[in-house]
């Protein structure tokens, strides 16, 4: 692998939740050899990361400084960051046809419940979204702890893919 940073980006359908709180924990926990996007397929007009999410981030010492929610058709324009690997989230954008993306980067799959759609009080939907946050983590510290030679853009599919089979 070499010195440059490894670009994941993170999918879901409106880029509110479990794709903004990948993003936060990846760019937290990667050493600088990863760089960490979002996006959604459909995001709402004015659409906003959710204020629990934030709140569990912060809570955790993640920043949520620079989040915010995008279309990934930002990461499909020529100016746009090359994506190494792109990562699904949600069941419903795993389902969508995807734009294309420039330097056909590696692709998996790791579903997650949406924790925004939790009822119940403030605090068990806090506690959702907590919940999310840790079994990202646990994933996404697989990920940064493979070895090099799985990072290699002829292994990265294979492994980001395995890692969606050992929740």
């Amino acid at each position: 692998m070499t010195d440059k940073p490894l670009n994941v980006l993170f999918l879901c359908t409106h880029n509110s939740a479990r794709s903004i709180l990948a993003e936060a924990i990846l760019n937290h926990i990667g050493q600088g050899r990863f760089k960490a996007y979002s996006a959604g397929s459909r995001p709402h007009a004015n659409q906003q990361p959710s204020s629990l999410g934030l709140q569990v981030l912060q809570r955790a010492g993640i920043s949520v400084d620079g989040l915010y929610s995008k279309s990934w058709d930002e990461f499909g324009a020529a100016d746009a960051p090359r994506m190494d690997l792109v990562i699904t989230v949600c069941d419903n954008a795993a389902g969508e046809v995807c734009p294309y993306w420039p330097g056909q980067p590696a692709t998996a799959h790791w579903g997650y419940p949406d924790p925004s759609e939790r009822s119940g009080t403030e605090t068990q939907k806090l506690e959702a979204f907590r919940q999310t946050l840790l079994a990202l983590k646990r994933r996404l510290e697989l990920l940064i702890s493979l070895p090099a030679a799985k990072l290699e853009k002829s292994m990265l599919q294979s492994a980001a893919r395995e890692l969606a089979r050992g929740q």
